[in-house]
């Protein structure tokens, strides 16, 4: 049994299905899939939102659900204005494998793809991170980077 809410995402319907790390992942029971802007009212109590900035996500955490938002980093700055009220927790330290190449500047320097920062949260968390990987093509890499492999 799983001893932790399920993790929300919600993806930008103008995110590029092709571009997107964490579509695949979609099936999984412990993740749950809305468009953005959600039609139907969230009860996000007792949930964190991943995000660049902010306190760092520690194993403190563990019992919370994770809200992660799924969009270019323009996209999210836009959805992040909605969920304002749910408390963030970043991810400091962890480097990305994926070849961002914003033209307007709009990546943060310790920005991650969404599976690696799904994958991290949950490796911080101590949930299992089996298979969030499978399907990511930058996935060696990303676990090189961060002294996983």
């Amino acid at each position: 049994m799983v001893d932790y809410p399920p993790t929300i995402v919600i993806r930008h319907p103008h995110e590029n299905p092709r571009k997107c790390s964490i579509l695949p992942l979609r099936g999984r029971p412990d993740l749950i899939w809305f468009t953005f802007p959600p039609t139907t009212p969230l009860s996000l109590e007792g949930y964190v939102r991943l995000s660049a900035a902010g306190p760092e996500l520690t194993p403190a955490d563990r019992a919370c659900g994770l809200l992660l938002l799924d969009g270019s980093w323009r996209w999210a700055a836009v959805m992040a204005r909605q969920f304002a009220d749910v408390p963030v927790r970043s991810l400091h330290g962890w480097k990305t494998a994926y070849p961002r190449a914003s033209k307007l500047g709009t990546d943060p320097e310790n920005g991650l793809a969404s599976v690696e920062a799904l994958f991290a949260a949950y490796h911080i968390l101590g949930r299992p991170t089996t298979g969030l990987l499978d399907h990511y093509h930058w996935a060696e890499e990303f676990l090189r980077l961060n002294a996983l492999r």
